[in-house]
């Protein structure tokens, strides 16, 4: 098996390659980086997979890096995945997501590859949520609310199209949030988690900084994600769309609360206008039973075992 992951130095391709040198050693496991990415995320695995440099931009890159390696599964995790940066980028959020998901297809269909190819859409496309739409099924309109939305959206209807007209095996996959060891500093959870670190080392004041607490996200372990995206290419039905998801939503309040209980340091919360988003979405709680009845898929990590790991890992890299 050849499994070619775009982004594998982010957060989820490096859990992405974990999962499948665990699952099975004989696996051939690629990953795109570009000459800026970093490597920290995947250092401990750097002698078991192959990078690849490739701008998933430029379509001749990504042609000439899928005739060399040939791949029969592809998780297209490569994206600009933070909802603020959106906000400041546009234009670059939506080349980059919709554009070098377009060259990887176009690379699929023009070689004539049997490869399987997994979308990682988001939550965020369904946007604007009604009160009486929860739990959010595959079938609730697509409501974007950012620019990183809107990207997201136009990936999913993409992989559509191109599995409809050529008939190329896409799996589409719409993850709510996911957290865990590695996360990014710049999501709140992780964010949360690493200010309150910060405190307890005394490197910074005692002030933990925070935007919109009543916003209420459905948190899966990110582990259990990358199961369900490696089951989505076993089992799921190509051009079918799923939500994964574990069916619980959290406040960011409550998120807060649970980390404020991992330590003993006092501190002061305060509201940061910057952290503040031009419109944001009041609720995101999803409903995977579809996933569920297609694959078997439910998730097995307790999202406060999640947070309390993203703290050690914090303070073990700080």
């Amino acid at each position: 098996m050849r499994i070619l992951i775009t982004g594998i130095t982010g957060f989820v391709g490096s859990h992405t390659a974990e999962y499948f040198l665990k699952k099975d050693p004989s696996f051939e496991i690629f990953g795109t980086y570009r000459w800026r990415s970093p490597m920290m995320n995947i250092q401990h695995i750097r002698d078991k997979i192959t990078l690849v440099e490739c701008d998933t931009h430029d379509a001749n890159s990504v042609r000439t890096m899928m005739e060399s390696i040939k791949p029969d599964r592809i998780f297209h995790l490569a994206a600009q995945s933070y909802v603020p940066t959106s906000w400041h980028a546009p234009a670059d959020t939506i080349s980059n997501n919709i554009i070098g998901q377009l060259n990887i297809l176009e690379s699929v269909r023009l070689l004539k590859l049997n490869t399987r190819i997994q979308i990682a859409g988001s939550s965020e496309e369904y946007g604007l949520v009604k009160p009486e739409e929860t739990p959010i099924t595959e079938n609730n309109p697509l409501r974007p609310l950012s620019p990183y939305a809107v990207s997201k959206v136009g990936q999913d209807m993409l992989a559509y199209q191109y599995h409809k007209s050529y008939g190329i095996h896409v799996i589409r996959t719409r993850a709510f949030n996911h957290s865990g060891p590695r996360r990014g500093e710049v999501f709140v959870e992780s964010n949360f988690a690493k200010q309150l670190v910060e405190i307890e080392k005394g490197k910074k004041e005692k002030v933990l900084y925070v935007g919109n607490l009543s916003a209420e996200r459905d948190f899966t372990d990110v582990r259990d994600i990358v199961r369900g995206y490696d089951l989505a290419l076993e089992k799921g039905e190509p051009g079918e769309v799923y939500n994964i998801c574990s069916g619980r939503a959290f406040s960011i309040r409550r998120i807060l609360d649970i980390l404020l209980s991992m330590t003993k340091t006092e501190v002061e919360v305060k509201t940061d206008p910057a952290r503040l988003r031009p419109s944001d979405v009041p609720i995101l709680l999803g409903d995977y039973s579809r996933f569920h009845q297609r694959t078997g898929w439910e998730p097995t990590i307790p999202f406060e075992q999640t947070l309390e790991e993203l703290m050690e890992y914090w303070r073990q890299t700080l």
